[in-house]
């Protein structure tokens, strides 16, 4: 049994290879019995790890209340964020932890079949995951256990396809388009069949307080924010790296832990959708009740390190306009509100002679798409621009008055974002 204060917890045991049925029922072996898989969920606290931090225990109660059959568990794995890399550690250590946390899931709301959703373009992750779910598979052949099927699925990579109602729309339809909800949670279905759908991190964190219960879990954190989490740290640094964390280190340790640049002028927290935290704060401790005081979250577990030579608002300009060619554009303000966005950040980043309009348009346009998207995509977006303009403003007053930063003018980059497929549909001036 691994020691409740002992880190890592879900990386426990992480090597080159992933541990196999066998050394992974070693590695995770429990003296404890778990009397009550949902009990003790719901003592634990857990909430997402995925983003938006939602407590899994009121979502596991929402799919036990229904009624409906065929229900189903969807692991979703997608990984969506440039910026992380967390999911791909996890899923190269210990794919049968996800697997263990899914089964639970599975057996606390009485699914049938547990789909698992991995990026096509994820060839590792793939591979690990099938091999997984070869060994379960033959386990249960020989011990004759009666327990959800698994299944394997490789949607398409896009930033969207990872919305959870993006990705169970594409396993009914094999499109990646998020249905509009307008309450939450809401129950999605597959077919008629009932879904749950948790991330690839989430699982794994069942998984363990499945094993060695609420208690131990609540060994590390907080008392809002219990347990550990992956952090995926990027930008001024020698290598990207992955660390799991307990919920509650201030940032500061994080940093150092990580080798990231000490002279750093902020941080992009939360991934794309989250939110910039100038370096003033460093000493705020990494949860979602502490950062939320400053306006950022812990969001998708991504920390990116801004130094004193990066131009924040080209960063942000950099991330908005591949936001936008990321959308689904099934709705106003992605299909317009976020190309407009983008095209302001670049005329504020010249510092162009529109530039102190653009600037006074940024506000307008936040303001006229926030809450109005089919999916939380603008809104996280808009949440990003604001926060720049917050973070940023000496910046700003420079390029206002068309004297851009000397970080605006720099070949190098320091948010990592990826090419753009479909500029070209996009009208940039």
């Amino acid at each position: 049994m691994i020691d409740a204060n002992v880190l890592p917890r879900v990386l426990h045991r992480a090597s080159l290879r992933p541990l196999t049925l066998v050394e992974h029922e070693e590695a995770f072996a429990s003296r404890e019995r778990v009397t009550s898989l949902f009990d003790e969920l719901e003592a634990s606290g857990l909430t997402g790890r995925g983003g938006a931090a939602f407590p899994t225990a009121r979502k596991v109660q929402l799919l036990r209340e229904h009624h409906g059959r065929h229900k189903c568990v969807v692991v979703n794995a997608m990984e969506g964020e440039p910026a992380s890399h967390k999911e791909v550690s996890l899923l190269s250590s210990n794919p049968h932890l996800v697997i263990d946390g899914a089964e639970y899931l599975a057996a606390m709301i009485g699914a049938e079949r547990i789909d698992v959703c991995v990026a096509r373009d994820n060839p590792a992750a793939i591979n690990h995951l099938n091999q997984a779910i070869h060994e379960r598979e033959r386990e249960r052949e020989r011990s004759a256990k009666r327990e959800a099927k698994i299944q394997l699925h490789t949607p398409p990579k896009r930033y969207v396809a990872g919305e959870e109602s993006a990705l169970v729309h594409w396993l009914n339809d094999k499109e990646s388009l998020p249905q509009y909800r307008s309450t939450r949670p809401s129950v999605l279905r597959i077919g008629r069949a009932p879904v749950l759908v948790d991330n690839a991190e989430t699982c794994a964190n069942v998984g363990l307080i499945g094993r060695y219960g609420a208690r131990w879990f609540r060994g590390l954190g907080t008392v809002h924010s219990p347990g550990s989490t992956l952090v995926s740290v990027t930008g001024a640094l020698a290598h990207p790296t992955v660390l799991e964390v307990a919920l509650g280190t201030p940032l500061r340790m994080i940093l150092s832990a990580a080798r990231a640049d000490s002279d750093s002028q902020a941080l992009l927290l939360g991934g794309y959708g989250g939110s910039w935290l100038d370096a003033a704060n460093l000493d705020v401790a990494y949860d979602n009740e502490s950062l939320n005081l400053l306006g950022a979250g812990v969001g998708a577990g991504v920390i990116v390190v801004l130094p004193l030579r990066g131009c924040g608002i080209l960063e942000t300009q950099r991330v908005v306009r591949w936001m936008a060619n990321e959308s689904a554009r099934q709705c106003g303000p992605c299909a317009f509100g976020l190309p407009a966005l983008a095209i302001d950040l670049a005329q504020l980043t010249r510092g162009s002679a529109d530039a102190p309009d653009a600037y006074q348009r940024l506000i307008a346009r936040c303001d006229a798409i926030v809450g109005r998207g089919a999916c939380h995509h603008p809104d996280g977006v808009v949440r990003l621009v604001r926060s720049a303009l917050r973070v940023f403003g000496p910046d700003i007053d420079q390029h206002v008055n068309h004297l851009p930063c000397p970080g605006s003018t720099s070949p190098t980059h320091f948010v990592p974002v990826p090419s753009l497929e479909r500029e070209e549909e996009l009208q940039w001036q």
